[in-house]
């Protein structure tokens, strides 16, 4: 009898190779290749056929282009984050930890796109029982949610072929296997093949198709990430399962804005769509306390007030800089900016910076209300009631403009904050009511405004 050759499977970008490397010749990741059987040449029919439906050659400017029709979920923060809704056609990869609440969110999503459309979830985890006792548990009427409890790729396939659904949920993708292919389910061919045909059927039939992933230990979806380049949408639930609130952020969207977030609540009847998310990351304190200061983040098309909280402590030999939802590296740079251009000396002093509520800021426009709040924190004294600061730092000290300023005031002004220190150039023309605005240039003349205020 003739033993199966082995290939090693590169998991972080799908490449393969015939022996074992310590680092992946395709994408140079380490110790990435894990071991496989070689799969016979020609095993699926179908494999390098186009993803879409072939079409002749034209010219751009003459083919007719319309807005893709959506439909919503009947949950505004998922149709938020979606562009508005789903869309014929399209697949949807969404990936977050065990326990999240994925399932629960997309069977919500189910029931209330059942109303208007014809739909299926196929379940590869759990048993139809145990989606049915979910269902019950969230209160849901689920009468007209077809479910299929399924790992085979074939047979998922031809019931979609069968039942003819506009919306179809696969949960997960990682436990589906072709007959074609002799590797394990959630093996990187498997992944790779799997979503390889439900995208075919998807853009083929125009049935929306929504996988769940699963993530690893860093955060990142399982499998390669070719995942990621096949699918139209890429959804990331995110929040700390100690917490009750969720956010589901969009990394990838070709029919909507990437970047955007909704935010939900997990309550005993399943996720509730949060209407007013800058609640979630402001503080509770009934007075201003030292080393606290607001900052106007943008995620998407929406603004967000964050508490920024900084601590500055006596440290020891070797002073520690930790920031959790912030660059720590930013912090350390905008730690010696404030020590060269304003005098600030932090250089024997602990520095912590926490985001309030579990959110990740990424932008820049952070800086200047880092800055204030560690020198808040510093002297002792707190910032005024109501106040808000936002603007990016430079090497040479200078306060640089944040895109989109007047909705960040705007958003600001609306909530009842008073007080805003931002870059001149995000200065409005015209006084916004109830907010007084400090316009500054560079980093010192921050600081003095705020010895002024506090």
């Amino acid at each position: 009898m003739a033993t199966q050759k082995s290939i090693y499977t590169c998991t972080e970008c799908g490449g393969t190779n015939a022996k074992w490397l310590g680092k992946c010749p395709h994408c140079g990741a380490w110790n990435t290749l894990t071991e496989g059987t070689a799969e016979p040449t020609g095993g699926v029919k179908n494999r390098y056929q186009s993803l879409a439906k072939s079409q002749p050659v034209a010219t751009l400017s003459e083919i007719e282009a319309s807005d893709f029709e959506r439909t919503p979920t009947g949950q505004e923060e998922l149709d938020r984050v979606l562009g508005g809704g789903i869309v014929a056609g399209g697949v949807v990869l969404i990936g977050g930890d065990p326990g999240i609440g994925k399932s629960t969110l997309l069977l919500q999503a189910v029931e209330s796109l059942s109303q208007t459309v014809k739909v299926l979830y196929v379940t590869g985890e759990e048993s139809g029982a145990q989606v049915a006792m979910r269902s019950r548990r969230l209160g849901l009427s689920v009468t007209k949610v077809r479910v299929l409890a399924e790992i085979s790729l074939e047979r998922i396939l031809a019931t979609i072929e069968v039942e003819e659904p506009d919306f179809c949920v696969i949960d997960s993708i990682q436990t589906l296997y072709s007959e074609q292919l002799s590797s394990a389910p959630g093996s990187v061919a498997q992944v790779r093949e799997c979503a390889a045909q439900l995208t075919r059927t998807a853009k083929a039939r125009g049935c929306a198709i929504v996988l769940v992933g699963h993530v690893t230990k860093e955060g990142a979806l399982a499998g390669p990430r070719v995942l990621e380049h096949i699918v139209d949408t890429v959804l990331y639930f995110e929040g700390d399962t100690h917490s009750s609130f969720r956010l589901v952020r969009a990394i990838k969207n070709r029919f909507g804005a990437v970047n955007e977030i909704g935010v939900f609540a997990m309550t005993e009847k399943g996720l509730k769509g949060v209407t007013n998310p800058s609640a979630i990351f402001l503080s509770t304190h009934a007075e201003p306390v030292p080393g606290s200061c607001v900052l106007v983040t943008l995620e998407g098309t929406r603004p967000l007030l964050v508490e920024l909280q900084a601590l500055v402590d006596s440290g020891g030999i070797s002073p520690r800089r930790l920031s959790v939802g912030l660059d720590r590296d930013r912090l350390a740079m905008l730690l010696a900016v404030l020590h060269r251009h304003a005098g600030v000396a932090t250089g024997d002093q602990d520095v912590f910076v926490n985001a309030v509520g579990g959110v990740r800021i990424s932008e820049p426009a952070a800086d200047l209300a880092v800055l204030l709040a560690i020198q808040s924190s510093l002297r002792g004294r707190a910032l005024p009631k109501g106040f808000i600061a936002f603007g990016e730092i430079g090497l040479a000290g200078e306060v640089r403009p944040a895109p989109r300023g007047q909705e960040r005031l705007k958003e600001a002004a609306k909530l009842g904050f008073s007080v805003a220190v931002v870059p001149k150039a995000n200065a409005p023309k015209k006084a916004i009511e109830g907010l007084t605005i400090h316009a500054v240039e560079r980093v010192e003349q921050a600081i003095e405004v705020l010895r002024g205020l506090a």
